[in-house]
């Protein structure tokens, strides 16, 4: 057994395919896994009560804000503000990793 949440998380998507996974849920945090193929998107949202944080570990991301996009190569992380419309899309031709921690929960 590992202390490691991460290293469980093992996937590799096709074309335009995310595959998901939760790292880890408690009272006040979200942490999720997100691998996504080439041209797979993680479509653009906001949690109106809640920060949510791209920490980008494997590949090149691009990454939309508002009417803003930019690519952030690993290792790297993005803060994404309460109630701030953000997204991914992978451009590249390989599998790209990031994980996302949402607190506090919305709700919470």
């Amino acid at each position: 057994m590992t202390l490691d949440r991460f290293a469980e998380f093992d996937a590799e998507p096709e074309e335009g395919e995310v595959i998901d996974g939760e790292l880890a849920v408690t009272d006040d945090v979200l942490v999720k896994a997100f691998a996504l193929g080439p041209d797979a998107t993680i479509d653009p949202h906001e949690h109106d009560d809640a920060t949510n944080v791209f920490h980008v570990v494997r590949g090149e991301v691009t990454v939309q804000q508002e009417d803003r996009e930019e690519a952030i190569a690993a290792p790297g992380v993005v803060l994404n503000e309460r109630g701030q419309a953000h997204g991914a899309h992978n451009h590249t031709d390989g599998v790209v990793v990031l994980t996302a921690s949402l607190c506090p929960l919305p709700g919470q």
